[in-house]
């Protein structure tokens, strides 16, 4: 999505609310000024020694909004809302967070404007008392941002305006480093997304928002230590982001990709679902539902709504023994299996199994855009690291290669999408060509 050009309207609205909804930053009450800046360039942080541990845990909801993101920090009675979805996802977020008991939000943060991480922010600010407000201060001509902002300044939110550099100050015990947007902003909204670094103790997460490669560059060129245990992976997983250099030097045990099943952008892109695959283990709204990460500051534990806890790591773990540390629920393994390959021309898809276990695909389907045409497995189990091909044509099938036996084409070859589906009905995976 390309940012629209500013409107003096919005423009002078947001300078509005700067000058009468923000605190004062030389203020010393941590209320009223609760972004901390050190200078005008302040340098990177590298470690969090001072950091104490509260005993409380702290408890990071990665929530199931269909095709957006919205993220809720929790610790001690304190509550942190990172954007709400699309607008039809503000009433379920507001249902999640008064399930958790929460009535106050200390923080709400807006990563960027547009609409599936902003779209439920009114009807967040309009159910709890928000203390704080966070916004990357790039402004932008939707309805949906001009009402957010609208109702911020009806409301007195105190409104603060996140830069790389800063501190915000959630909880004692929560070290959380804003490392996005630049002082110089982006032509490109995803690139001024608010990003953030949480640490608490030993363990580290890494909060992308819809942030790309030129972020991550930027990041990277800065100093900034992007080394953390849980990244949640920016715009979706999308090809715009997720470089290889930057995957390398944030090193994640576990990838959370916030993503809405069968989207129209085809996300996650399959060339970064197998880059992460490499590096830690994926969790996927679309597959998983809502993903929780608990964590006491050494260890931390990785829940799911569709499948429980599937996963528990301490210090100890790397990223290349997740084969025999990771733990995995009954029919779990089936998350690691998806379509890695779509070709039109030649008429064939494949599909893999990343995990540690064999899945079986009996009674799982392939179909087209549309659901023109269905290709159901028979009994056959894929082994854990290896593919199967599926052609179009006739053919003798074999361990690694099966045929549809058809005499015409399935795949349009102005543009198509492969979705499988499990025995269940379930789709599991979606692959756009």
């Amino acid at each position: 999505m390309k940012p629209s050009q500013f409107t003096t309207v919005i423009f002078c609205l947001t300078l509005i609310l700067i000058a009468t909804g923000c605190t004062d930053q030389k203020e010393t009450s941590p209320k009223e000024a609760p972004i901390e800046t050190a200078s005008e360039q302040t340098t990177p942080t590298t470690t969090q020694d001072t950091i104490t541990l509260s005993g409380q845990n702290l408890t990071i909801h990665f929530l199931d909004v269909g095709q957006g993101d919205s993220i809720l920090l929790e610790i001690d009675g304190k509550s942190m809302l990172i954007d709400s979805g699309e607008s039809d996802q503000g009433k379920v977020v507001t249902a999640y967070l008064q399930d958790q008991g929460i009535s106050t939000l200390d923080y709400v943060v807006a990563t960027h404007p547009h609409s599936d991480h902003i779209g439920g922010m009114n009807e967040i600010l309009n159910n709890f008392q928000v203390e704080h407000f966070v916004d990357s201060g790039y402004p932008h001509t939707s309805k949906t941002y001009e009402n957010m902002l609208t109702t911020i300044d009806q409301k007195s939110i105190p409104f603060q305006v996140a830069q790389a550099g800063q501190k915000i100050d959630f909880d004692p015990a929560v070290d959380i480093e804003v490392l996005n947007p630049a002082k110089t902003y982006s032509e490109d909204l995803n690139e001024n997304s608010v990003v953030l670094k949480v640490t608490y103790g030993t363990t580290s997460f890494l909060l992308m928002g819809d942030a790309g490669l030129e972020t991550e560059e930027r990041i990277m060129k800065a100093g900034y230590n992007v080394d953390s245990d849980i990244l949640k992976v920016g715009h979706h997983a999308s090809r715009s982001g997720s470089g290889t250099s930057f995957i390398s030097a944030v090193s994640p045990k576990v990838s959370v990709i916030e993503v809405g099943a069968g989207n129209d952008y085809g996300h996650p892109h399959a060339e970064i679902l197998e880059k992460l695959q490499k590096a830690s283990k994926v969790y996927r709204t679309d597959l998983d539902g809502t993903i929780t990460v608990t964590t006491d500051g050494s260890t931390y534990t990785v829940t799911t709504e569709k499948t429980g806890t599937i996963s528990s790591r301490n210090e100890a773990y790397t990223s290349t023994d997740s084969t025999t540390e990771e733990s995995e629920t009954p029919g779990s393994a089936k998350l690691t299996v998806y379509v890695s390959d779509l070709n039109l021309q030649d008429e064939w898809v494949r599909i893999s199994n990343t995990g540690s276990s064999p899945v079986s695909l009996n009674g799982w389907k392939i179909e087209d855009e549309g659901n023109k045409h269905t290709y159901t497995f028979q009994p056959y189990t894929l082994n854990a690291g290896s593919t199967v091909t599926v052609f179009t044509g006739k053919g003798i099938n074999s361990a690694t290669e099966f045929y549809w036996q058809l005499d015409n084409p399935v795949w349009n070859n102005d543009g198509d999408a492969a979705y499988l589906y499990d025995n269940s009905g379930k789709l599991i995976s979606k692959l756009e060509s």
